[in-house]
């Protein structure tokens, strides 16, 4: 049943699988057939407290621009979320809810036979699991996140405590679980595996499952729990697809690979811009609030007019087929297909070795996620602050220095633990303090399974895409480390499946600096 607030703002609850579907409807004032804009959105908890007179005036408010130019603009609250009833269970009904809202806007008098798919993070991961796309589904604004689940819950097999652990734990069946057993330390329990009985006081199947899956080749991930229904589903969309990610999002480089998997043909009308802040697409709460960084301020209205360049009133706000970039401390965006730069300048990092003691019940702290966890960037604490990091610097630069793709770094390693890890951080030391870039983190056993105690392997790091400039006179700050606290899960220095383990112990860790090196892409 409709509840007209105005002639042109209605809301309506819309039942599938058990749940009412808080659904609001922003039209035109004239009666017609217009194209259809759906958003929906777990992010909804203010609107709990409102009345459904007032979200509808919140939302006519928001969307204003979009109805004048003749779209309809749809806004659900997710099940389990605002004044959606139903539990909240990440990402577990949203294929059928999401499907079930196509359809109902089909039968609807204002549908004109276009629908776009609007969304942001978990709000475009909510498209996603909609694939693959009907006739209808004309184009798309999919803005930082990319459709790969596994990127969200792990690098290189380490859990994202940064990045997924605190996130689930607030969305998990918000309105019925009220009240959850979580610090973030609460990823330091042994085994993990009793995490969510632990903290939500039963099973969470779906969680449960992640944990028991860190490696990203593991058929988990073709499974609805690992995410399998999105996996690819843009590489051969054929839609016009407006990407976003900023140079600190959490998921910048799964959306270059995302990119760059792409089919010619939809690329070819699509568009990849990125911006040098994180993942709010903001720069007022990051360390450096980049001049003309802010993209909805340089390129206004830029998902609006993405909508109006598939409907052929407009050119499209980005050059389509490319890569619209800034260029950090560059201040000014770039427009290109962001391919590897033409130089590769390799840097030791010294002629001797150094041996640190890494202690799992004492986790090294860093500050910022950078582009693989939530914090976007962070001046870094000074150097040597801690014996389990070894803070070393490139020599300072001759002459400005254009750093463009992903850097690369290569560790010679030996300990006395049969598995154990390596964490690099690379920061740009500028005179206002010291520039997080980039950090990867790895462990023995992805590069030997046999590993012999205290014999040399070499370990491969590589990091997400980036677009900055090194100053004259400036250097690169390297941290080498065992542990990155709050982010990644800590390893225990022993080896099997992670969330099993019941025991930590001590490592002795070697970096052997003479056969250590980092890589830097340099556009010249």
């Amino acid at each position: 049943m409709s509840n007209e607030i105005a002639g042109h703002v209605y809301y309506e609850y819309l039942n599938n699988k058990d749940a009412d579907l808080f659904t609001v409807v922003c039209r035109p004032d004239k009666n017609g057939k217009y194209p259809t804009v759906i958003t929906r959105s777990p992010y909804v908890d203010d609107d709990a407290l409102l009345s459904e007179e007032k979200i509808c005036e919140n939302r006519l408010n928001d969307f204003q621009s979009w109805i004048e130019r003749g779209y309809v603009v749809i806004i659900q609250h997710c099940r389990g979320c605002g004044k959606s009833t139903g539990d909240c269970v990440p990402y577990i009904y949203e294929r059928e809810d999401g499907l079930f809202l196509q359809a109902w806007v089909r039968q609807q008098d204002f549908y004109n036979g276009e629908i776009y798919l609007v969304g942001s993070s978990y709000t475009a991961a909510i498209h996603y699991v909609t694939a693959p796309f009907a006739d209808d589904i004309k184009g798309a604004v999919l803005r930082v996140k990319d459709t790969e689940r596994y990127n969200c819950n792990y690098r290189n097999g380490f859990y994202k405590m940064g990045l997924h652990g605190g996130w689930y734990v607030d969305m998990y069946k918000k309105k019925t679980i009220t009240t959850k057993n979580y610090t973030p330390e609460s990823y330091n329990m042994l085994p993990l595996s009793n995490f969510s009985k632990t903290v939500f006081g039963e099973s969470a199947e779906d969680f449960d499952e992640i944990l028991k899956h860190p490696n990203h080749n593991d058929n988990f991930w073709d499974t609805r729990y690992g995410g399998g229904e999105t996996r690819g589903i843009l590489n051969h969309a054929n839609i016009p697809i407006l990407l976003m990610t900023g140079f600190y999002d959490i998921f910048t480089g799964g959306i270059f690979d995302m990119w760059n998997a792409i089919d010619d043909e939809t690329k070819a009308k699509s568009a990849l811009a990125v911006h040098p802040f994180n993942h709010d697409c903001s720069g007022e709460l990051e360390p450096v609030n980049f001049e003309n960084g802010d993209i909805s301020k340089f390129f206004p209205e830029y998902d609006l007019a993405w909508l109006d360049y598939i409907r052929g009133k407009e050119k499209p706000p980005f050059e389509l087929g490319k890569i619209t970039y800034y260029k950090v401390f560059g201040d000014k965006w770039c427009c290109d297909d962001f391919y590897t730069a033409n130089h590769l300048e390799k840097i030791v990092l010294g002629d001797t070795s150094v041996t640190y003691k890494y202690d799992p019940q004492n986790p090294a702290v860093f500050k910022g996620g950078l582009s693989a966890n939530f914090g976007g960037n962070a001046w870094q604490d000074a150097p040597d602050l801690r014996d389990d990091i070894i803070t070393l610097y490139t020599p300072e630069f001759n002459e400005d220095t254009f750093v463009k793709g992903k850097i690369k770094a290569r560790l010679k390693v030996k300990s006395d633990c049969e598995d154990t890890c390596f964490y690099i951080r690379i920061s740009l030391c500028k005179a206002e303090g010291d520039y997080g870039l980039r950090d990867d983190i790895n462990q023995i056993s992805n590069f030997c399974n046999t590993y012999v105690q205290g014999s040399e392997i070499t370990m491969d790091f590589s990091f997400d895409e980036h677009a900055f400039i090194i100053k004259k006179g400036e250097k690169i700050r390297i941290d080498i480390s065992s542990s990155a606290f709050p982010l990644y899960v800590r390893h225990t220095n022993n080896k099997g499946l992670f969330s099993e383990l019941t025991t930590t112990k001590i490592a002795n860790n070697t970096v052997v600096l003479s056969g250590s090196y980092i890589e830097l892409p340099i556009e010249k």
